[in-house]
């Protein structure tokens, strides 16, 4: 059975896409941390992020790092965390976070909740941010 990332690629899910190329997906995370919460995935589905070949896994933090920098562009924050933790998918993904300190990226801490316009006024500003 596809992951839900699988589906959010193929279009049967919905999301707030930020930016895509032909290997990669970018999209505002549903459970955020904080806003602009981001996560970035490959679109061939792969479990483990370290069951990617070497080549792909570069691309996939080429493509994070440039996500990153549109986030900082958008969202007041002194860096953007970056973390791996994949257990909650099986689908290989990086969580870029924008963080003013490190307490900001405990997955322990209570969810954020936005609004469906707050997030696609987000992603659309990220995303132009990116182009």
């Amino acid at each position: 059975m596809a992951s839900i990332f699988t589906r959010i690629v193929n279009g049967e899910i919905p999301c707030h896409r930020i930016a895509e190329s032909e290997k990669f997906l970018a999209f505002l995370d549903i459970n955020p941390l904080a806003k602009g919460h981001t996560l970035v995935i490959p679109k061939k589905e792969i479990d483990y992020i370290f069951e990617m070949d070497d080549l792909l896994l570069g691309e996939l933090f080429i493509f994070s790092k440039k996500v990153g920098l549109a986030i900082e562009k958008v969202i007041s924050c002194k860096r953007i965390g970056i973390t791996v933790i994949g257990l909650e998918v099986p689908h290989a993904h990086v969580h870029l976070i924008p963080i003013n300190n490190v307490s900001d990226m405990n997955f322990a801490r209570p969810k954020l909740s936005f609004k469906p316009e707050e997030l696609k006024e987000t992603a659309e500003m990220i995303g132009k941010a990116f182009a």
